[in-house]
């Protein structure tokens, strides 16, 4: 089965999160994770992680904590994805390494490839901002600012996959 890690998830949701705070204000790992009943050492982990990755921006002290690096609207659920868990494959053989000892008879190497390059083109067109504005507890103030321009980035399973 195909699915996100754990971590990832988590991600997601401090992301999606962050986004729907008000501008420069700053949440710890702490706050995050008690909104969520997520475990606090996990989300500072994860926190950190997209800290790295310069998806947020940290600052230390009284009034410290985390807030989006950028726009929420040029931040792709791709890239926090990458950052939790590293590359989008569903299978080792798409990358150049993932030599096997069917290599040379596979005949699904190339449809697995073409399936992962569609979820992860499908990933880089989701932004934080599409996902705080359509989620169900979005706020008022949030969802009139993109308008229906969340809706045309919508995926349906079809488009998804087309192996041929």
């Amino acid at each position: 089965m195909l699915k996100l890690s754990k971590k990832a998830d988590y991600g997601l949701i401090a992301m999606r999160h962050l986004a729907g705070t008000p501008h420069g204000e700053a949440y710890s790992a702490k706050d995050v994770a008690e909104s969520f009943g997520i475990p606090q050492e996990l989300m500072a982990k994860i926190l950190q992680r997209l800290a790295k990755a310069g998806l947020l921006h940290s600052q230390h002290g009284t009034n410290g904590g985390y807030t989006l690096a950028r726009d929420a609207a040029g931040i792709t659920a791709y890239e926090v994805i990458r950052a939790i868990d590293g590359p989008v494959l569903i299978t080792s053989c798409v990358t150049v390494r993932g030599e096997c000892g069917q290599s040379d008879r596979c005949n699904v190497r190339e449809p697995l490839r073409r399936v992962n390059d569609s979820i992860e083109e499908v990933l880089r067109r989701i932004t934080i901002a599409e996902m705080r504005d359509e989620s169900a507890g979005g706020s008022p103030s949030a969802s009139h600012s993109s308008g229906s321009h969340a809706s045309g980035n919508q995926v349906h399973a079809e488009e998804l996959v087309t192996i041929g």
